[in-house]
């Protein structure tokens, strides 16, 4: 595909990597991915913002073979899925010094072996000129590394975000265009990527707002041209807000447990609480870090194995503290053999949550009468606590 004009003399120049089913080898990739650069040609310079992962770089330098003259390669996130064809095109453009962030400039050094001298800082609100076209760099740490910054092009009002605000998608379509599909993908993105890093998204959004954005280009994903979507959505995302949702994910061996969450996930639906319920052998990661966004409540069900807690429940313990969701309440459920310390070494992986703590429920092989007694209590005391915050 040849390089695409988004706005006069402005070219989306990246890949599309239809078949990647992975990334980092962990996030699951359902429609593949792109890897988004961009060409902006001033009439007195011209920058490339951002790269293509190396496994695409012959494609990529193929695509701008047309550009002779490039004046500033411009690196707004380290990770090498955007940098790491940097240095390929410092072969081809030799002269063009390479643009990134103070905190980005080693981590260059480091991962790209980028000559020293060949990298220029810029500081928060620093203004590079290209004549009639200007970008101006907005620092944005923990976004979702420390060096990460965006910039914004005010004269025709585009914000180049790179992985803020992002989606993983491949497509042939250049914009959004109000694709539903597309929303869906960037809170799976959200989720699985952003959600530990909601605090300092936070304080990024409302610097945004500040801007007069008509396009967000991001490096994943198609371009937002309806640009309020994407920006409110994280909004309401990071924000305090949470649904009456319990989120109910669990592995089941020899069917207690199943039985435990079916008894409960019908007491909670009769007093009008929605349910997710992941069957942890099969489900998507991604879905269900997609459903911790703004569950109220999470409900870990467990059978114990050599006394602690399944290890893919234990996963999803270990994937949960590290995503950080703004859960507000937890409880455990299960079943046991002879004897389990699973409550205790669930809690223990997930110590980074701060939620009220429900308590657990936990059952020597079947359900008894007064097991599925406490799991309609729990339904209730769920259902309270929900109308309170919800």
């Amino acid at each position: 595909m040849n390089p695409r004009e988004i706005r006069p003399a402005t070219y989306a120049i990246g890949v599309q990597d239809w078949g990647r089913r992975l990334f980092d080898a962990l996030i699951p990739l359902p429609d593949g991915t792109s890897y988004n650069s961009y060409l902006i040609q001033g009439s007195e310079k011209t920058a490339i913002i951002d790269s293509v992962d190396p496994a695409f770089v012959d494609m990529y330098l193929d695509k701008i073979k047309g550009f002779t003259k490039v004046d500033y390669l411009i690196s707004l996130h380290t990770e090498q899925d955007h940098s790491g064809s940097i240095p390929h095109l410092h072969e081809r453009f030799p002269d063009a010094p390479i643009i990134c962030s103070t905190k980005a400039k080693d981590l260059l050094i480091d991962h790209l072996a980028l000559p020293a001298d060949k990298l220029r800082t810029v500081e928060d609100g620093e203004v590079l000129s290209l004549g009639d076209k200007s970008l101006k760099f907005i620092h944005t740490p923990w976004v979702h590394w420390p060096e990460t910054m965006v910039a914004y092009m005010p004269e025709q009002k585009i914000l180049f975000s790179c992985d803020f605000l992002g989606s993983h998608s491949a497509s042939s379509s250049l914009f959004d265009n109000n694709d539903p599909a597309i929303m869906e993908s960037a809170k799976r993105y959200y989720a699985e990527i952003m959600m530990p890093f909601k605090v300092p998204i936070k304080g990024h959004l409302q610097k945004l707002r500040e801007l007069d954005i008509e396009l967000v280009a991001p490096s994943h994903g198609p371009i937002w041209n309806h640009p309020e979507r994407i920006i409110s959505a994280y909004e309401d995302w990071t924000s305090d807000r949470v649904d009456n949702k319990v989120l109910i994910p669990y592995v089941s061996m020899h069917g207690s447990v199943e039985q435990m969450v079916q008894h409960l996930t019908t007491e909670l639906v009769k007093l009008g609480v929605k349910v997710e319920l992941f069957d942890l052998t099969v489900a998507d990661t991604g879905k269900l870090a997609m459903a911790m966004v703004d569950a109220a409540t999470i409900v870990i069900g467990s059978p114990t194995l050599l006394v602690g807690p399944h290890p893919m429940v234990a996963y999803a313990a270990i994937l949960a503290n590290a995503l950080k969701p703004k859960v507000r309440h937890l409880a455990i459920i299960g079943s046991y053999g002879w004897a389990t310390q699973a409550e205790k070494k669930l809690l223990e992986l997930m110590s980074n949550l701060k939620p009220e703590y429900l308590g657990a429920i936990l059952c020597k092989g079947l359900s008894k009468a007064s097991t599925l007694e406490e799991l309609k209590k729990l339904a209730e005391t769920i259902a309270t606590k929900h109308k309170e915050i919800t």
